[in-house]
């Protein structure tokens, strides 16, 4: 996967002082780096993007939570032509027709797991055919 120069170190910034964060972020990359080599990321302020022509997916600490998040998770964002309705799926809103952006709660590193992929790989070739 394609990284700036500067990755280590922003994404190391970006994950200060939250190592149960960075270590579900490690293996995100590292699958997402398996499944989709010919992507790349940038660190932002407010999330970690994963591009393929276009922004398919976003990893970030949650700011606002609702009560039963875990204290420790990643949110997975992805968008979507429909929306995914399984459980795993925290919260989909629809911000223009046909296009569904969804969160999920990743709090373990099981749960990166191939239904995650999955929803990934659709939301990269979602993003393509813009």
């Amino acid at each position: 996967m394609e990284c700036s120069e500067h990755y280590a170190a922003d994404m190391l910034r970006y994950f200060d002082g939250k190592p149960q964060e960075l270590a579900l972020y490690e293996t995100l990359f590292e699958a997402m780096d398996r499944a989709f080599p010919e992507s790349s990321v940038r660190v932002q302020k407010s999330q970690i993007s994963f591009y393929d022509r276009h922004l398919f997916a976003a990893a970030s600490i949650p700011v606002r939570r609702k009560k039963d998040w875990p204290k420790q998770c990643l949110l997975v964002t992805f968008g979507l032509v429909r929306r995914e309705t399984d459980p795993r799926v925290a919260v989909a809103v629809e911000p223009y027709p046909n296009r569904w952006t969804h969160h999920v709660v990743v709090s373990r590193p099981e749960e990166i797991d191939g239904q995650l992929l999955g929803w990934l790989e659709e939301a990269r070739d979602f993003a393509r055919s813009k």
